[in-house]
């Protein structure tokens, strides 16, 4: 039975694959035929063989870019999550600071972050700095409302015990809180990455040396809208690849949870 069961894990997962697979695979079939018949200008809109081939061919200049890009992406999220735990353990741990400080957080996300970045690049300079900045600012918020909320959903009966048994307030969070966030703090990070090139790409366009949003700038002014597409693309598949580090981190913090293999019919 278990054989059975661990066969069917990956089975189930690859199910799970093909429709989306093959709605894309279908889109970029009609895409490439639209090109190869003339009904769309190649360029304005370059089929995806030319994209990927052209990409390809430009990876000795894609790749620095990428590096940058990614270098600003994984250090902003890094300081998210750092400034995120300290400001949840903190509105946790005093109802003052929670009275105070989380309604504050929440008002902050009314502000435009992307209309920042102009005076981000003025306070901080044209260097990695301000996109660190920036990619923190997008990614810090999730974090930070998962943890909290992960923080207060902490049983309260094992709490209780806790206290009978002389725990003193550190080592209940150590113990019962910060282990019931784990969930909430991952579901967050995960909606927390799929911004971090976003922003760090949004930095770059206000200004910067060098990254995907200055190769995007670059190309976009010499009209190469082939490699434009193609910055896309990679840009999409390294969000995938971080979600997908973000995932396996989660299966290691906690290997004794499973996602549901069985949608719910309603």
């Amino acid at each position: 039975m278990s054989g059975m069961r661990s066969a069917s894990g990956p089975r189930a997962r690859l199910g799970a694959l093909a429709p989306p697979a093959l709605l894309l695979l279908v889109f970029l079939v009609g895409w490439e035929l639209a090109t190869w018949l003339g009904k769309i200008d190649p360029g304005l809109l370059p089929g995806p063989v030319r994209v990927v081939r052209s990409t390809w061919d430009d990876r000795a200049a894609l790749w620095p870019a990428i590096r940058i890009s990614s270098e600003e992406a994984l250090l902003g999220v890094l300081v998210a999550i750092a400034f995120a735990v300290v400001l949840a353990i903190a509105i946790d741990w005093s109802r003052t600071v929670r009275r105070s400080l989380y309604p504050l957080i929440v008002a902050s996300q009314t502000l435009p972050i992307i209309a920042l970045a102009p005076l981000v690049v003025i306070w901080f300079g044209f260097g990695i700095g301000p996109k660190v900045v920036l990619v923190a600012l997008f990614t810090f918020f999730a974090v930070a409302v998962g943890l909290v909320q992960g923080l207060s959903s902490a049983d309260p009966d094992t709490m209780s015990l806790l206290r009978t048994m002389g725990a003193s307030r550190r080592q209940i969070l150590v113990r019962v809180r910060l282990p019931s966030a784990v969930p909430q703090f991952f579901t967050g990070l995960k909606v927390a990455v799929t911004y971090a090139y976003v922003a760090a790409i949004v930095a770059e366009f206000v200004g910067a040396q060098q990254g995907l949003g200055v190769y995007m700038t670059t190309n976009k002014n010499a009209l190469r809208t082939d490699l434009v597409f193609g910055a896309v693309l990679v840009t999409a598949l390294l969000t995938l690849v971080l979600f997908g580090i973000v995932a396996i981190l989660e299966h290691v913090a906690m290997p004794w949870r499973r996602p549901s293999e069985r949608g719910v019919e309603w």
